[in-house]
């Protein structure tokens, strides 16, 4: 294996080249990596996957010949919380757990089939398949002495993120599209609870649900989900994220009507508050453009920046 080339994905060669030298080096040293867990795993390696945009992800086959995927994360904050995660949900709402290395951020995976996006399914099916998988998923128990420091809120994070990479960027959207972001942003943590907040997945778009095999507890969708962030939080957030996508749509057609449409679909399938589920949209929305276009990810944040004018 150390021979062999291994191709990086673009937009993953763009994020450790912001990482500098750790980013170089964690790039060099993977085809030695992949060796070494072959070994450790008793796993034999084979082609990579299209997906991932921060980490290395490979179909893998174990020693007893089951189908199974190997990911291996770039030197970046989360990977523990990820793991943590996926070990503590036991299959319900996530993939399985085959193996682990945090130190070396690693995790071998059940291997999964397609996900809500490849299916190109209409919006308000693929809105009906994340919620139920959510549900099923926000049901992880909470780590013993997890908790939320201030400064780790997510909609202040994210205001703060907003209100820094706008004027960094040289202000690339309208200036009143971030003072509402930056609005929501004061609702969303002034009304944070932490009796309220589950585990959320933190960024569950139809890319990250993933069809299993076969019928089994834990995936009553029929889907479970991959990468997760695995912090607290209002269940509402996970809902922005789902809204927070949909952009073909929202520019081809009455972006404010069909935008408030996905967000009752979202309410009604959950019972979580509609305004709720809105602001964090529009947050996510534009943070998630922004941050994308900081690395360079331009063609991924080109649509949520064309998008969150249109909502204003």
């Amino acid at each position: 294996m150390t021979g062999r080339a291994i191709a990086v994905r673009a937009v993953v060669r763009r994020r450790l080249a912001h990482l500098g030298d750790e980013g170089e080096e964690w790039l060099a040293e993977l085809p030695g990596l992949i060796a070494d867990l072959e070994r450790q795993w008793e796993i034999r390696v084979g082609t990579p996957l299209d997906g991932g945009t921060c980490s290395y992800v490979t179909h893998a086959q174990t020693a007893d010949g089951r189908a199974a995927v190997l990911k291996l994360a770039i030197p970046e904050p989360g990977f523990a919380s990820q793991v943590r995660t996926i070990a503590a949900a036991r299959g319900r709402g996530y993939v399985r757990l085959l193996a682990h290395d945090v130190e070396r951020r690693a995790m071998l995976q059940e291997a999964l089939g397609p996900s809500v996006s490849d299916l190109a399914w209409p919006p308000e099916r693929a809105i009906e398949v994340l919620c139920e998988t959510l549900r099923q998923a926000w049901q992880v128990p909470r780590p013993a002495g997890l908790t939320v420091r201030p400064e780790e809120e997510k909609a202040r994070a994210l205001g703060d993120l907003v209100a820094r990479l706008w004027e960094r960027l040289g202000q690339p959207l309208p200036e009143r599209v971030v003072r509402q972001a930056l609005r929501y942003a004061d609702r969303r943590a002034a009304a944070f609870d932490l009796d309220r907040c589950v585990v959320v997945h933190g960024d569950p778009h139809p890319a990250n649900a993933l069809r299993v095999p076969e019928p089994r507890p834990g995936a009553e969708s029929g889907f479970v989900f991959v990468d997760p962030d695995g912090f607290l939080a209002d269940p509402a957030y996970d809902l922005g994220v789902v809204l927070r996508d949909w952009c073909t749509q929202l520019t081809a057609g009455d972006a404010p009507r069909l935008a408030r449409r996905y967000c009752g679909l979202l309410a009604a399938a959950t019972g979580v508050d509609e305004t709720a589920i809105w602001e964090w949209g529009f947050l996510e929305r534009v943070s998630t453009g922004l941050y994308c276009l900081r690395f360079g990810a331009d063609e991924i944040a080109r649509p949520f920046l064309e998008t969150a004018p249109l909502l204003t």
